[in-house]
């Protein structure tokens, strides 16, 4: 799944396509919204929120989430799209682009009132302009037995992480993944590397080659010993048992 990076990334270019110009076509093919048609109205802005994207267009938020298959893509007029039309979940076009969300997990039409429905259970954003470092550290320290590495993928505790970045701030901080989030020995320090490493990366399309991340059964660049990779949550997460020893008692 993108991570907060990704999207940030794809809120700029929805931003210079789109923001500021009035809609010349609004297709939403969606069923539930397939009526709704905001052609003619001028797109105010375009935000990232975590994972999730908001598109402001009047008294309206076009709210998209990519998931796992999800892409947004910005075209010229009369341009060939790159994936099959069917894949199209929303088209949202000015005088001079044509911005299509493919296979988007998430696409619906709210009222700009309502926008805290869908992100108000999101906790700060790490690439937002209200982040908030002390909240991130209490919500993590809160999560008490769970493990560190579902707590800091738990999007209501922080905003922006995925798997890639719960994989390398556990490693590069030397915290065993299973740790519950209470015992972490110093929750700041992770929560600072996470926030400069999605900074870091988020003018990037392409990451720094992994410690650890999808390296399982490979040896770890740090001390040789063999990167292990077990299912927690939805996704594996890996791991050096030197590096990163568990807690013990």
């Amino acid at each position: 799944m993108p991570e907060g990076d990704t999207v940030w990334r794809t809120a700029n270019s929805l931003r210079d396509a789109l923001e500021g110009k009035v809609l010349t076509r609004c297709d939403v093919r969606v069923p539930r919204y397939a009526t709704v048609d905001l052609s003619g109205q001028l797109v105010d802005e375009v935000v990232s929120r975590g994972k999730h994207l908001l598109i402001r267009v009047g008294d309206y938020s076009i709210h998209t989430h990519l998931k796992m298959e999800g892409a947004w893509h910005i075209y010229a007029p009369d341009t060939k799209w790159r994936r099959p039309t069917h894949q199209a979940r929303i088209v949202l076009a000015t005088e001079d682009r044509v911005a299509v969300g493919f296979s988007l997990g998430i696409t619906e039409v709210l009222g700009r009132d309502d926008e805290e429905s869908a992100v108000g259970h999101l906790g700060p954003d790490l690439l937002g302009p209200d982040w908030d470092a002390d909240t991130a550290i209490r919500n993590l320290r809160e999560a008490g037995d769970q493990p560190i590495g579902l707590a800091l993928v738990d999007q209501r505790n922080l905003a922006g992480l995925g798997n890639v970045y719960r994989n390398e701030v556990c490693f590069l901080r030397g915290v065993h993944p299973y740790t519950p989030s209470s015992d972490v020995a110093d929750l700041p320090a992770l929560v600072t590397l996470a926030h400069r490493m999605i900074h870091i990366d988020k003018n990037n399309s392409i990451r720094h080659r992994p410690w650890v991340y999808g390296r399982a059964g490979k040896r770890c660049r740090r001390c040789g010993t063999v990167i292990e990779g077990h299912d927690l949550g939805q996704q594996q997460i890996f791991f050096c048992t030197y590096c990163q020893p568990p807690i013990v008692g």
